[in-house]
């Protein structure tokens, strides 16, 4: 399927040699005036922002104004890898971030994704895209390295579907097959026209399969922000890759690094957890054993059909004996999918595809906290999610909300059109997907996001807002990603204390904290919010994927000082940064790097309107039991702690007295938290960052102190 495009903007340039992990420039590209420049990364970026993330809030921060919003033509979706992603020595170094302002909590969203394009746009000779504008009609962007050549064009007849636009790529730039390992693309969908859920699909072009596969930037909306700027796809053709392709100082060390844990993994991955045969689903029958599996809208932690759903399924339906990394050198290949499904419904009945996963989040969120065990039902959704540009979270976790409603009688078949949302309904789940696929029905109205769906049933529908609060898993607008936290008061902070929202790839301290106690006072936990959010921050800037630091351990770390770190792997990544950039760093320095960048994007919600103590409140559902049937479900752990905890008789209590002094302690508790976390982390009780803590990372702008002198 050939087209012609019309080209509406044109820029020709030599790309740039990267050298020690920086093509040394930016690419900017506005589609209201069709402008296309180069920007120079200075040595400010390099120090203070890395790349990645950083690069991402340091170009967003320039480009909008204060009360710029998600849909306004100055809103940027800025996509960077960072100076050590597209290295191939050591597993899980393609990771790109992408950074914009969120059709769901109003501020800055970043989302980590894997694919080939963030390695590939910098082997192109960019180390960052920025993209603002909104243009008049659906346009592609195309970034071709070989012939020094981007274009923004017409895209009248390019498909929006993702399925599709991965055919469009292989016809139109790659009919040969060794043109198709060096180029990669950008792509939502029509789902993500009509809700605010929309993801980004980053393309990789899978050499064994013989055709592109899509990993998604999913949290936070940025596939809405990409239909409503009109683009239907980014693609870029890069130089080819090659070992030393990012310059590094060092590469020696670098490949050093990379032997330690090709080692580990090769040896050890079998009788730990598994990833390269069923990959993140491995966590599924873990965490319904410590009751911390999503069901049912976060009620409940584990169920008895969960074994329906539990790594053993995926693994004997997962394609064994591929290199399944999402990038070169990734012997980790945790990539997994699902080959030669069926799609059963809608528009691609009857076509046989390919099923990027299901990851655990995937499968927590459409599956068991919508109460849906059918592994064939967990595929079609994420088939349709993943087609529709639609982030899987999301969709799961808002139709858990929509399912409890109707359970609880605010909604009924004649508000939604005739579905019967009830928990393990798959077939009306689906349904409603095709309705946010087709921009029809009670699915667009689902489509607006947690919080957005609570204003609406209390206004239309006279429903209680305060049980619509506790029981809507969004914090800041944003929905919960799929872990119960109920019992584990460090983890309700890695949700809500977070600047983007409720999203585990900050701080995931279940187990530290619930199951080995190793956190058992306010400043342990504090010490804990601060290091393990800096140090996920820093992976981000980087471009490495967090699964290698914490999915495949060497055998004696449970020997070392501080385990829960995997010290011998943080020695790993310093090693691997002063060999890609010739700067060298301690382990310290890595979690300062990430404290300037996470301190400048604490600020930057503020300077929009939010980011203070209010901002990081939670639904109490991640709290603690919002209703009797929670109660009852766990009487036995509840009465004990009311009685160890607070000194009550809980046989002289009714449910509902019990309910209200146990969310009494935990909503005080909470409080508590905040304090030591702000504390720990050089913010005010407000949750600002003080002046002082700015100028010891080095970040005192003048305009990001006249921000915080605003609130202090």
């Amino acid at each position: 399927m050939s087209t012609s495009r019309t080209i509406l903007a044109e820029y020709t340039y030599t790309p740039s040699p990267v050298e020690r992990g920086y093509a040394g420039q930016t690419l900017y590209i506005n589609l209201s005036d069709h402008t296309i420049v180069a920007k120079p990364v200075t040595e400010l970026m390099k120090e203070k922002f890395i790349g990645g993330r950083g690069f991402g809030l340091w170009l967003l921060w320039h480009g909008v104004r204060d009360h710029t919003r998600w849909n306004d033509p100055e809103n940027e979706i800025v996509v960077s890898s960072g100076p050590c992603g597209g290295i191939t020595q050591y597993p899980g170094s393609g990771k790109s971030l992408v950074v914009s302002i969120s059709p769901l909590t109003d501020v800055v969203i970043d989302s980590n994704v894997g694919g080939h394009f963030g390695p590939l746009l910098k082997f192109a000779g960019w180390d960052a895209l920025e993209i603002q504008g909104k243009a008049k009609q659906d346009v592609v962007i195309v970034i071709d390295a070989p012939a020094g050549r981007i274009t923004v064009e017409e895209a009248p007849d390019i498909p929006v579907d993702t399925y599709l636009v991965g055919k469009w790529l292989l016809e139109e730039f790659a009919p040969a097959e060794e043109e198709r390992y060096f180029i990669s693309s950008i792509s939502s969908g029509r789902g993500a026209e009509h809700t605010r859920w929309g993801c980004l699909n980053f393309s990789l072009y899978d050499r064994r399969r013989k055709e592109f596969r899509f990993k998604q930037a999913g949290r936070g909306g940025i596939g809405t922000v990409f239909r409503d700027k009109r683009i239907k796809a980014v693609v870029v053709k890069s130089l080819p890759v090659k070992g030393d392709s990012n310059h590094p100082a060092d590469p020696e060390r670098v490949a050093r690094a990379g032997i330690r844990l090709h080692k580990e993994i090769h040896d050890h991955d079998d009788q730990q957890c598994r990833m390269r045969r069923r990959g993140t689903s491995y966590l599924v029958q873990i965490m319904n054993d410590y009751d911390l599996l999503p069901v049912h809208n976060f009620r409940l932690g584990s169920h008895p059909e969960a074994h329906r759903i539990n790594g053993d399924v995926w693994e004997a339906r997962f394609t064994q004996g591929l290199p399944d990394g999402c990038w070169y050198g990734c012997t980790l290949s945790c990539s997994h999918t699902s080959d030669n499904y069926t799609v059963r419904t809608g528009p691609y009945r009857g076509h046989t595809v390919n099923v990027d996963g299901p990851e655990y989040e995937t499968i927590a969120g459409v599956g068991s906290n919508c109460g849906i065990f059918d592994p064939d039902a967990i595929l079609e959704l994420n088939f349709y999610c993943d087609a529709y540009g639609i982030d899987t979270i999301s969709f799961g976790t808002g139709v858990a909300f929509v399912m409890e409603c109707y359970e609880a009688g605010i909604l009924d078949s004649e508000k939604t059109g005739g579905l019967e949302l009830r928990f393990g309904n798959a077939e009306a789940a689906i349904e409603l997907l095709h309705q946010m696929g087709r921009g029809e029905g009670f699915g667009c109205i689902v489509g607006q996001g947690v919080r957005r769906m609570k204003e609406y049933f209390a206004r239309e529908y006279g429903a209680d807002r305060a049980f619509l609060q506790d029981i809507g898993m969004e914090a800041k607008g944003l929905e919960y990603s799929e872990y119960v936290c109920k019992e584990s008061l460090a983890q309700q902070g890695g949700y809500g204390l977070t600047n983007k929202g409720p999203q585990h790839d900050e701080a995931w301290l279940i187990f530290m904290d619930m199951v080995s106690n190793l956190l058992p006072t306010f400043e342990d936990k504090a010490e804990a919010l601060h290091y393990f959010p800096m140090w996920r921050t820093w992976f981000g800037l980087c471009g490495f994927c967090k699964l290698p630091w914490n999915d495949i351990v060497p055998p004696d770390n449970k020997y070392s000082d501080e385990p829960a770190k995997i010290p011998a792997h943080v020695q790993n990544y310093v090693d691997l940064f002063a060999g890609v950039t010739g700067r060298e760093v301690t382990r310290e320095d890595l979690i300062t790097m990430s404290e300037a960048v996470y301190n400048f994007q604490r600020v930057f919600n503020i300077r929009l309107g939010y980011g203070l103590r209010e901002h990081d409140n939670v639904p109490y559902r991640s709290q603690g039991p919002v209703t009797i049937e929670e109660y009852l479900s766990r009487a036995e752990r509840y009465d004990k702690q009311l009685e160890q905890l607070l000194g009550l008789n809980p046989q002289e209590m009714s449910v509902e007295e019990k309910l209200a002094a146990l969310r009494k302690y935990r909503e005080e508790q909470y409080e508590r938290l905040k304090d030591a976390v702000y504390a720990r982390r050089g913010w005010t009780r407000n949750g600002v960052p003080t002046p002082e803590t700015l100028r010891r990372l080095g970040i005192d702008f003048p305009e990001v102190l006249a921000v915080v002198q605003k609130h202090l």
